[in-house]
């Protein structure tokens, strides 16, 4: 098969396109015939040796795919050859073919394109372990999402809105603000042109947001904490910008607010039923109209290097997808 391989780290450009064998799957395992991959932005990170975890070299990058099954292990049950699905793998996702835990593996839902698919369970897993397991969002409290316009920025939007929250937007250009208001942002702040904790504490009577969801670390974990209500939540999901923060615990304290950690991976790992009837809810929630993934742009799989690289200039809305065209069958290493 078709796969692109990290064999040093560095930029997109360092990875390389090879012809690699693929594995029969194993007992428990459900291989995949990819038809796209969702890029994100721990992506970028991983293959330059920046994220908290590494995988040995060689690897091959991303790991939110959508396809259909090519083949089944001895013991999985509720898959069978021809099935529409979608997976969180970690790994292994920029190929034509990867073998998942079945565990991992749904069933895609009706209408849901392979495109939508591989923009869908990482992004909204994540955000809805964040704001279901982790921080118990309830209806009519204010959420307040940094980098809003991201994969899973955005994700936390639409499902912040579908639980009943008042959601505020940050974001870091103009240009997303309208985008945001018309995709379950009740209101939006450019944090780049306003001071985030002025506008919050505005908007909240000065109270603060009830939970705050942060992908960004850095100078916005910094604003954030100042900007939380009594009996807060604020949830560390990653850092984009690249500094992970450090908390002066006085102000936990003085705000009796709690930081919370997600770590979806470790969620689904050490939760499993938890992680099967969040998926399940979510794609109901699909089929319901409520959310829906947002696709800001494609590449074919030779142009993956651009594909990465879409992601450094903070421009996208949503996602960035992938798509695999099919010129190989698996053919079992030896």
């Amino acid at each position: 098969m078709k796969a692109v391989v990290c064999e040093q780290l560095g930029p997109p450009e360092a990875l390389r396109l090879r012809d690699v064998d693929i594995p029969p799957p194993g007992p428990n395992e459900v291989q995949i015939r990819i038809e796209a991959c969702g890029i994100n932005f721990p992506d970028l990170l991983i293959i330059q040796g920046k994220y908290q975890e590494q995988p040995e070299l060689p690897f091959i990058p991303c790991g939110e795919v959508a396809g259909v099954v090519e083949a089944v292990g001895a013991n999985v049950l509720g898959f069978r050859a021809g099935d529409a699905v979608m997976a969180v793998t970690y790994r292994g996702g920029l190929a034509e073919f990867v073998n998942v835990p079945a565990v991992q593996v749904q069933h895609r839902p009706a209408g849901m394109s392979a495109q939508a698919a591989a923009a869908f369970p990482g992004v909204f897993g994540t955000s809805y372990h964040a704001l279901k397991q982790r921080a118990a969002l309830q209806p009519g409290e204010t959420l307040l999402v940094l980098g809003a316009a991201g994969g899973v920025g955005h994700a936390a939007v639409q499902l912040g809105a579908a639980m009943g929250a008042r959601v505020i937007a940050a974001v870091g250009s103009d240009d997303k603000v309208a985008y945001l208001k018309a995709h379950g942002a009740s209101e939006v702040i450019n944090h780049q042109s306003t001071d985030m904790r002025t506008a919050v504490k505005a908007l909240t009577g000065g109270k603060g947001a009830d939970v705050i969801y942060d992908q960004v670390g850095g100078d916005a974990f910094d604003q954030a904490m100042r900007c939380i209500n009594w009996n807060g939540r604020l949830l560390v999901v990653g850092f984009a910008s690249g500094r992970i923060p450090q908390l002066p615990v006085n102000l936990a304290l003085l705000k009796g607010a709690a930081v919370v950690g997600v770590f979806y991976g470790r969620f689904e790992q050490e939760e499993p039923e938890a992680a099967a009837q969040n998926r399940r809810e979510l794609a109901q929630l699909y089929q319901d109209g409520r959310i829906a993934p947002a696709i800001h742009q494609t590449f074919a799989l030779e142009d993956y290097a651009a594909a990465l690289n879409a992601l450094t200039g903070r421009q996208v809305i949503g996602k960035v997808v992938v798509t695999i065209s099919q010129g190989h069958r698996p053919r079992a290493s030896t």
